[in-house]
Order: C-alpha cells, then sequence, then structure tokens
C-alpha cells in the first residue's frame, strides 16, 4: 500500500469543492450532522455518483481507470450494505480469508451458514465490514460502520481498523463518535450544509 490519496476540488451537488491529501497510513474521520455532506463525500470519493475534481491514488488518476478497477482499490461501504443471496457465505468471494475477520470481530465461524433474515443490524455491519476488508483495498471509505454495535463490538471493530492503517492503509470513515475518531489518531473534516473544513481534534 503506502500510496497518497490526492483530492482537488472534488464537488457534486449538494458538496462544495473539498481538496485534501492523505498519506498511507493516514485516517481522515467525517464529522458533522446528517445531512452535512459526509455521505456525498464518501460516494464522490469512490466515484459513485457524477462529480467533478480529481482523484488520484499513487500514480493511479481515477479518471483513467475502469470504475470496477478503482473500487476494488478504494472501496465504500455504505451504512446499510445490500445483500442478495439467502445466506451469508456466498455474499463473500473468498469465504476462508474473511474468516478470521468474522472471528475477529466476535462472530462464530458458523455465520456462513445463516440465513440473512436473521441476522441482527450489528451483525449485517460486521459481515460487511469484513466483506469488505477481505477484498484489501487500499483506502477505504467507511460510512458509519459501527452505529448500530455495543462498546465491545465497536473497539474490536476498531482494532482491526487500526492494524489495516499500521499495514499503510488509508481510512476515511464518517462517524458521530468523536472518541472513536480520537482512537484512530484521525484527523477531522468538518462538514456543515455541504461545506468542509478541517479542524483540530
Amino acid at each position: 500500500m503506502e500510496c497518497a490519496l490526492k483530492i482537488r476540488n472534488l464537488a457534486r451537488p449538494g458538496l462544495s469543492p473539498v481538496s485534501i491529501t492523505l498519506g498511507g497510513g493516514e485516517c481522515l474521520a467525517l464529522r458533522g450532522p446528517s445531512g452535512s455532506g459526509k455521505s456525498l463525500f464518501l460516494r464522490a470519493v469512490a466515484d459513485l455518483d457524477p462529480n467533478d475534481g480529481e482523484v488520484v491514488l499513487g500514480a493511479v488518476n481515477r479518471a483513467a481507470t475502469p470504475a470496477p478497477d478503482w473500487r476494488r482499490r478504494v472501496a465504500y461501504l455504505h451504512a446499510e450494505s445490500g445483500w442478495w443471496a439467502d445466506t451469508v457465505a456466498p455474499h463473500f468471494s473468498e469465504w476462508e480469508k474473511a474468516r478470521h475477520l468474522i472471528e475477529a470481530f466476535g462472530l462464530s465461524d458458523g455465520v456462513g451458514g445463516w440465513e440473512i433474515t436473521r441476522l441482527s443490524t450489528g451483525e449485517k455491519q460486521r459481515l460487511a465490514l469484513a466483506r469488505t476488508l477481505s477484498l484489501e483495498p487500499d483506502v477505504l471509505l467507511l460510512d458509519e460502520p459501527t452505529s448500530a454495535l455495543d462498546d465491545d463490538a465497536t473497539l474490536a471493530v476498531e482494532k482491526v481498523l487500526s492494524e489495516r492503517l499500521e499495514q499503510g492503509a488509508i481510512l476515511v470513515i464518517a462517524t458521530h463518535n468523536e472518541a472513536q475518531a480520537l482512537r484512530l489518531g484521525a484527523r477531522m473534516l468538518a462538514f456543515e450544509g455541504g461545506t468542509a473544513v478541517e479542524v483540530r481534534p
């Protein structure tokens, strides 16, 4: 990993231009009330919605990269991920590769055979995060990934995220939890009415 993410004048309807550079191993926390532009920013970086500006990861320019290839390296995790199969395991491209993550998040190995309908919101959040992490992206764009978790589960998730940071990944996380941002050693980008300003933790 160990490559910089450079964002220059990234903008879209509802989001004023944002410019910021993050190095390998850095975490950026997005703070602000609901509807302030945090999710719009994450989706724009992932190129999920039409947007203006430039995003470059290392020597790779997003504009010159097919969208599926970009999103494998710059992975976006929605606050409520989609589920298309009846059971858990088919949602993972490599179930064996994700098992240690699932167990680290406090879930049993047998969860692969569970039906999606029996999962709690918190279990879905942890499984969706494990699915994303198992792809080993260079950049993680996470939208409130622990909002439905208790304290123990939240700390378990943060431990894994901290390990990814130590390995050189870049983490951009929307969170209402300032303590979480501090635990992850994050820089902070405050959003209000679609405008973002970097602030001191």
